[in-house]
């Protein structure tokens, strides 16, 4: 057995880039990303301070998260342990970006597929040394072989002596660094001033000692003293609106077949419009709209089919795809029974139909999960949150149909919609008042107080307050159908602004 790995000797590196050089020219990389980057930061007080240089790249994890959520396939593990990447099979679902802790992936604007370092495997197959091994002139860069007991890599993982990125996270990385300061290694442990003094372009909510886009420096775990970042490579978000839209349509459409279902267990199933018939239009209007999100969202769009041809069954992208494709068949069918008056047909549909929805709805918190590179995405509420959605969205999408016909027990569904409201506000403020790390703890600040606090706003008057208060006003009138219906396209609306915040939220905090 082979595992390759790298030595990253931080005490002989001198930053000089050859390894970023080499990289580009032997990967022809284009500009604006990297496999390989250096970080350099700086400690103490002058006159006494410190540079230290940190060469950043794939860990090669021997858990390597991004190969459990590629839905294809396409980051896979070679023979000599090297985790390597196939064009020919990624989607450009940016998924792996998302669960790689280390920020060490990228789309290439060349090809639209997802690229990283790959041990220089076409090099290193043939006996050659990879390409930034060659050029370091004061070899920092050292391969070696972790199932090799005698080896520099193995000695230094086994003793302790050397250091690794994101050590809670588990990922058992091939990347082993010696002489290196930690808070070179950890991305929260420095912080970019706010005085220009930087060598290169950064995100905004890179960590800075004053208010900028997460609202506060964070502290060291180990109690030390923020180091100065003087220079690094920006990564931004990977995912954005579609994927906040995405998770709107989908409670939509799911939250109308649970209230549907609802009434046929009430009695309601012979209410043809509104229970057996236009439900799962409205749903199945929302799920395929969600169907074009997600498609329109892949760098390869072409390439779709690939999660069913190629379906790597380890991915919440593969089960979920799995999970829409159910609930369409199901929703078809309730509607085949609910044009044909086949009213009997419907309860013994309730229960798949219901538990199809509640998939739906939930599934994505899995998927979050298995993002492990945002910390934000892997809290436990996630789950009852996304759940509670579908069931405001539902109440909300019933409320509107009220304004065009007739639907039975709308009072009931009322409350149901109230309740559900104020059960969703409760989780969503437990979250943000909760105890958290540091990671999570800055992810919630950007939420709330930095860069994305106007659509939290947005959520808390349009998404919580406003619809609370018209619903109380529907349901304490004998004529409330109106009130109610702009209780449910104000709730519509700010749960988009919410998930929107949060999508961009968990991806603030930089990883490397």
């Amino acid at each position: 057995m082979t595992r390759l790995g790298f030595v990253l000797d931080s005490g002989t590196c001198i930053g000089c880039h050859a390894c970023t050089v080499a990289c580009k020219s032997e990967h022809d990389v284009p500009l604006g990303v990297n496999r390989t980057w250096l970080k350099y930061v700086e400690t103490g007080t002058f006159p006494d301070t410190n540079r230290h240089f940190s060469v950043m790249r794939c860990n090669h994890c021997q858990d390597a998260p991004c190969m459990e959520i590629c839905p294809t396939s396409a980051l896979f593990r070679a023979d000599n342990g090297v985790v390597d990447f196939n064009d020919a099979s990624c989607i450009g679902c940016k998924g792996c970006m998302n669960a790689c802790p280390y920020d060490a992936i990228y789309i290439n604007p060349a090809t639209s597929t997802a690229h990283k370092c790959n041990f220089c495997n076409h090099r290193v197959t043939e006996g050659l040394e990879p390409a930034c091994v060659i050029v370091c002139p004061t070899q920092a860069i050292r391969v070696g072989d972790l199932d090799d007991p005698e080896s520099e890599i193995a000695l230094l993982h086994s003793s302790g002596n050397g250091s690794v990125r994101s050590p809670e996270q588990n990922t058992n990385p091939a990347v082993i660094y010696k002489n290196a300061n930690p808070t070179s290694l950890d991305p929260l442990a420095s912080s970019i001033p706010s005085d220009g003094m930087i060598w290169s372009d950064t995100l905004e909510s890179h960590p800075s000692p004053t208010p900028v886009s997460l609202g506060a420096a964070p502290d060291r775990a180990d109690g030390g003293d923020m180091g100065r970042t003087v220079y690094t490579t920006g990564h931004p978000a990977t995912w954005g609106s579609m994927v906040s839209g995405y998770l709107v349509t989908k409670a939509v459409s799911a939250g109308v077949m649970l209230i549907a279902a609802l009434l046929v267990l009430t009695g309601r199933g012979g209410e043809q419009a509104a229970v057996s018939v236009l439900p799962p239009v409205i749903a199945g209007a929302f799920l395929a709209l969600t169907g074009v999100l997600l498609v329109a969202d892949l760098k390869q769009p072409g390439r779709f089919h690939y999660l069913i041809t190629r379906g790597n069954w380890s991915s919440w992208l593969v089960k979920g795809a799995y999970i829409l494709g159910g609930f369409a068949v199901l929703q078809a069918a309730w509607w085949v029974a609910g044009l044909a008056g086949a009213g009997d047909v419907l309860p013994i549909l309730v229960a798949p139909v219901a538990a199809l929805a509640l998939g739906t709805a939930g599934y994505t918190a899995f998927l979050f999960g298995q993002c492990e590179g945002r910390d934000l995405w892997q809290q436990p509420l996630l789950l009852p949150i996304l759940l509670t959605q579908a069931v405001v969205a539902g109440g909300a999408a019933y409320s509107v149909m009220d304004l065009f016909i007739a639907v039975p027990d709308s009072g009931t569904i009322r409350w149901i919609f109230l309740v559900s409201l104020a059960v969703n506000g409760f989780l969503i403020a437990v979250e943000v008042r909760g105890s958290h790390s540091r990671h999570v703890t800055m992810a919630l600040s950007e939420m709330t107080n930095g860069g994305q606090r106007r659509k939290f706003q947005a959520w808390l008057a349009l998404g919580l307050t406003l619809p609370c208060l018209l619903l109380a006003v529907s349901l304490l009138t004998d004529s409330g159908t109106a009130a109610a219906a702009v209780a449910g396209i104000s709730a519509i609306a700010g749960m988009f602004a919410y998930e929107d915040a949060y999508v961009r939220a968990g991806q603030a905090v930089p990883l490397s």
